[in-house]
């Protein structure tokens, strides 16, 4: 249980006070939109794998105001946002079929719901989703292109998802029980740096065998190396789509104060090991990561295997992946961990006749 000074803490963060007004202009549309050109899947980068291509159709047409902005900000996000929800809807599928009824999911921060409503809309009764938001516009969004009635959304911070709440809310009640999946999209850095504490309130959710994962934005030990990392993103990637004025603009208004609440990788697997037994990096792009973790070493196992390699060009990534981060002695996970070979939708070239 997390104590009321704590939550009271996260009350007054950034994300609902300085940094309130300007999700809340963006998830509008008012501003944030990409002025030079919109994000578009590279499929060449999945190796034009089906399952990648069959999330992401319906995904783009579930998008937001929130979605452009968010997946022009961040190099080959939208990339690895269809490879982990292919994945995940994968997951959920088997989890649904090995318990006869539908896999409970939980997208905590992701704006606009865009991943949760289209694991819902594919799901098609086998999946029940929940996201949340404290911005109203990214209720609108929602509202707008809800795309199934198992999606879900709860207007307001995730530390309001209490046991009660859970309890006596009717649009809650499917997922009383708990989450087989819960996703932490770079949320914790918008209210504090404790990342203790924020698990502590999330973890006991997840249900026996579920999983928790987790896109993060870490500090580096080489600042030198953080502020590379930054002029990348800003200069090669975000240059495509903002225009230097915009990103400059959010760099002044969110980046800057957002730094601060940034923990790095050593003190992100000693949170991570106070709850879990396995945890394993499957992403890296500059100074963002994802990362997957449970107790089960079988339930990892099977998502990390439904990924495809990373869909992101070679010098943005800058770990050896996939790599755990936690494991144990006696039932280590590194020997198994291998990512699936891509669906390709290409024939491949007759022998002879490629020459």
């Amino acid at each position: 249980m997390v104590d009321q000074p704590t939550i009271e803490h996260w009350r007054n963060a950034p994300r609902l006070t300085s940094f309130a007004g300007f999700f809340e202009r963006t998830a509008s549309g008012e501003i944030g939109a990409p002025d030079l050109s919109e994000p578009k899947l590279d499929l060449s980068l999945l190796d034009f794998d089906l399952d990648a291509t069959v999330f992401s159709d319906t995904h783009r047409h579930l998008w937001g105001h929130f979605d452009s902005h968010y997946f022009a900000s961040i190099p080959y996000r939208l990339e690895e946002e269809c490879r982990l929800g292919a994945a995940i809807l994968a997951f959920a599928l088997r989890t649904w079929a090995r318990n006869g009824a539908p896999a409970s999911l939980y997208t905590l921060g992701t704006g606009t719901g865009c991943l949760a409503r289209t694991l819902a809309t594919l799901g098609n009764g086998r999946i029940d989703a929940l996201c949340c938001s404290p911005t109203a516009a990214n209720r609108i969004s929602f509202d707008a292109k809800r795309g199934s009635q198992h999606a879900h959304f709860f207007h307001g911070p995730f530390f309001e998802l209490t046991d009660e709440r859970y309890a006596t809310d009717p649009n809650l009640f499917p997922f009383r029980g708990g989450f087989d999946l819960l996703f932490e999209d770079t949320t914790f850095q918008m209210y504090d740096r404790d990342r203790t504490k924020q698990l502590q309130f999330v973890v006991p959710r997840i249900r026996p065998g579920g999983i928790l994962v987790q896109v993060q934005k870490l500090a580096q030990d080489d600042l030198v190396a953080y502020e590379e990392r930054e002029r990348q993103k800003d200069e090669l990637f975000k240059s495509r789509f903002f225009s230097t004025a915009d990103i400059s603009r959010k760099k002044d208004e969110v980046l800057n104060t957002m730094t601060g609440l940034q923990v790095d990788r050593t003190t992100t697997v000693a949170a991570l090991g106070m709850f879990f037994r396995y945890s394993v990096m499957t992403w890296n792009s500059g100074n963002f990561y994802t990362i997957v973790s449970s107790n089960s070493r079988a339930a990892i196992l099977e998502l990390v295997s439904s990924m495809p390699k990373p869909a992101i060009p070679p010098g943005y990534c800058y770990e050896s992946l996939p790599a755990a981060i936690i494991d144990t002695d006696l039932e280590p996970l590194s020997p198994d961990l291998k990512w699936r070979s891509a669906n390709t939708m290409i024939p491949p070239v007759p022998k002879g006749l490629g020459s």
